[in-house]
């Protein structure tokens, strides 16, 4: 039987068209369903987190195909650090509770170890900060003034303060390493990506808001205002850039490793602290962005002088750009992205860490996932601003992909290579941190962090009643969340002239020094200056070395016994019930006039320290201890004595000179640098951004409801 044939196109588009449908039909999710799919997000964390906390606890994160522990970062329990909010976002209140006891009661950063500035920054300071934050709604007992104050909230302090250091550097740019009880060390390379200059702001921002403190956000804010004078004639960053002269040393511009956070970080710096300059540095690097590296919505990498095509491969980094689109309202350029990324998570089950978009494959040696939270994040964000059913089904396909071949029997593992999903033995701690917090909140739409604005908490400050949890978390680029409403509740930071009353060239080539008060500066004691007399016979050099070193050690003897006696003359202080002080003595008196009988016996018989111990003689001299005889004569003991002594006061001697000749580090003051930065020539920038000729809709877009209350303070107008 056949169809007329007037009929045959009509019907062949209909078939069209419904194959179509057949083959791409969404599936309907119930909230069963969604709960369902929650719940075992719920149950792949906890996997993880107790394995790690069986297996690794002590160390910065877990090997899942081991079962054992390692340190990456820093030797600070990363992990246990990094995954504390988590647990607060899925309700784990009781563990909760119990690792902020350990971590009040045992943690110490006052660590000689070297440490990631940008690692630290958004692990340890973000994870810090976000649990202060959660404390009252995990039923943590709150210090009076919460959360103005709090055991976390010092903690977050004080590894920011070990940091700061860094951020000591000409152009206000921090070195790429810090050590934690040290400062910068010795050696260390200026050069460090861009990332790693402006990934600061939402962290530094929070803590001074929190502690009324302005250096952090000063000198996160000075970062961003240097690199923007060190951006190319086209608007574009490099990727990595020497922070002592702002020389690029790496000029290949794109969103993803190694610039990704700062793009990032201007968008969520600008709301979360109501700084539309921030917006409009993103909105300056956008418009440059999308015209040399967007390529049918992939982004690529360029030169960034001239904006050449370097590299064209899609980063799995960079999958969070649709994510930060969303927040700013532009929706369909961040779906049309989002659908590129999705088919190369399709092609492979996962998405590798190079995509070379030409040959539509995953780059060579960089076929990896490392279980990134990227792509998902922004799956989150979007299905957040427009509730579409395609979202869920992205999210529920990477679940399956990660259950299925991520999951070992005591965590989960990196993707060595994703064509044949081979494991690699680690679990980075942001697995735990971001990638299931974001797969959790996608389906968790009654999570309190999606709080659209519509509810939010009164509390007592000593500042007053505050709004809290109101909605409008920031999360850094972590996901560690932060309450933008909190912030206001202790030192409001209003808009101000950051420059009123200081002219530039008024304090050109002066050099600033500023001491807190009822601070003692220790003055090093400067080493005593002797001279040393020698009358020898020019002829002889090896006389003229015995000399030298005999008077040396004369020096340092007589020195050393004068410390001694006075010691002793304190120690033999007693009190009486009178008060009166009585001085013993009569026996020191019997001993120094025994040890001056001594040094009198030793110069009569030219026998003593000094003879002993300095000889110029050939090594296979015959005079000689065999260790072999059954006696060692008194004599030789003394000799042994007299040689270790003169071997410690010349090692003493030696170390005192060469510690005087090496270059003393300044002490890092934080004031000195808050006061460098209020006058360096980067804080002008700030002057370049005004909102005159912008029309700033950051907060009123129609599909960011839940921004649109983001505090009680108010929007951009």
């Amino acid at each position: 039987m056949s169809w007329p044939r007037s009929f045959s196109p009509i019907f062949v588009i209909f078939s069209l068209i419904s194959s179509l449908f057949m083959c791409n039909a969404l599936r309907e999710y119930t909230k069963e369903d969604i709960i369902n799919l929650r719940e075992e997000v719920r149950e792949m964390f906890q996997h993880a987190y107790e394995g790690y906390l069986k297996h690794a606890s002590d160390f910065d994160e877990l090997r899942p195909l081991s079962c054992d522990g390692v340190d990456t970062w820093g030797s600070y329990s990363l992990t246990l650090i990094d995954a504390l909010d988590t647990l607060a976002v899925m309700g784990n209140n009781t563990e909760f509770q119990r690792v902020v006891e350990i971590l009040v009661n045992n943690s110490n950063f006052d660590s000689d170890i070297n440490v990631s500035v940008f690692e630290t920054n958004i692990r340890i300071v973000g994870g810090l900060l976000s649990a202060h934050l959660l404390s009252r709604r995990a039923g943590v007992e709150l210090e009076p003034g919460w959360p103005c104050n709090g055991p976390l909230l010092r903690m977050a302090e004080d590894v920011a303060r070990r940091l700061l250091p860094a951020f000591d550097t000409k152009t206000g740019m921090p070195y790429g390493t810090v050590n934690l009880k040290h400062g910068i060390p010795p050696g260390e390379t200026s050069v460090t990506c861009t990332a790693g200059v402006g990934t600061f702001i939402v962290e530094f921002g929070a803590l001074s808001r929190l502690t009324g403190d302005p250096i952090y956000e000063e000198v996160a804010l000075n970062a961003l205002y240097a690199l923007q004078t060190f951006k190319s004639p086209i608007g574009l960053f490099g990727n990595h850039i020497d922070v002592q002269t702002g020389r690029w040393t790496a000029q290949d511009a794109g969103i993803g490793a190694g610039v990704d956070s700062y793009y990032e970080y201007l968008v969520k710096g600008a709301i979360m602290l109501n700084r539309p300059e921030l917006m409009k540095m993103f909105n300056a690097g956008r418009a440059s962005v999308e015209k040399f590296l967007k390529r049918d919505d992939w982004y690529i990498w360029v030169s960034m002088n001239k904006g050449q095509v370097t590299l064209p491969v899609f980063q799995s980094l960079e999958a969070y750009w649709p994510g930060v689109l969303s927040l700013i309202g532009d929706i369909s350029p961040a779906m049309k992205t989002l659908h590129n990324y999705v088919a190369v998570w399709k092609q492979y089950g996962f998405l590798p860490e190079f995509y070379n978009i030409p040959n539509a494959e995953a780059g060579a040696n960089r076929e990896n996932y490392p279980l990134r939270p990227e792509l998902i994040e922004s799956v989150m964000y979007l299905y957040r601003a427009t509730g579409d059913p395609y979202l869920l089904q992205v999210g529920e396909d990477m679940l399956r992909s990660i259950q299925h071949s991520a999951k070992t029997s005591c965590g989960y593992a990196t993707i060595k290579n994703v064509r044949d999903h081979r494991k690699e033995d680690r679990m980075e701690s942001f697995f735990l941190a971001e990638t299931t917090k974001y797969l959790y909140l996608l389906f968790d739409p009654d999570n309190f962090l999606n709080n659209d604005g519509r509810s939010g908490t009164v509390i007592n400050t000593p500042n007053g009643e505050c709004v809290i949890e109101a909605g409008g978390y920031i999360f850094n680029t972590e996901a560690h969340p932060i309450d933008p409403a909190a912030l206001r509740c202790c030192y409001d930071v209003p808009r101000q002239d950051l420059l009123a009353g200081y002219k530039t060239i008024d304090f050109r080539g002066d050099v600033f020094k500023f001491n807190l008060e009822n601070d003692t500066v220790t003055e090093e004691k400067p080493m005593e200056n002797f001279t040393i007399e020698v009358e020898t016979p020019k002829t002889d050099p090896e006389e003229t070395k015995k000399n030298i070193v005999f008077e040396i050690l004369n020096i340092l003897k007589e020195t050393k016994q004068r410390e001694g006696e006075k010691l002793e003359a304190n120690a033999t202080v007693e009190e009486k019930g009178d008060d009166s002080i009585i001085l013993a003595t009569e026996k020191p008196e019997e001993i120094s006039e025994i040890e001056k009988d001594e040094e009198s016996e030793e110069k009569e018989t030219g026998e003593g320290t000094v003879e002993s111990f300095v000889s110029f003689e050939d090594d296979n001299s015959s005079q000689s201890i065999t260790p072999n005889s059954s006696e060692v004569p008194t004599d030789d003991l003394r000799h042994l004595d007299t040689q270790a002594e003169n071997n410690s006061l010349l090692a003493e001697f030696v170390q005192s000179i060469l510690k005087s000749t090496q270059p003393v580090r300044p002490k890092f003051d934080p004031q000195n640098l808050l006061e460098k930065i209020r006058r360096g020539q980067h804080y002008q920038t700030a002057r370049n951004f005004t909102l005159d000729s912008d029309n700033y809709r950051l907060l009123t877009c129609p599909a960011q409801n839940y921004l649109q209350r983001l505090s009680i303070h108010g929007e951009f107008f």
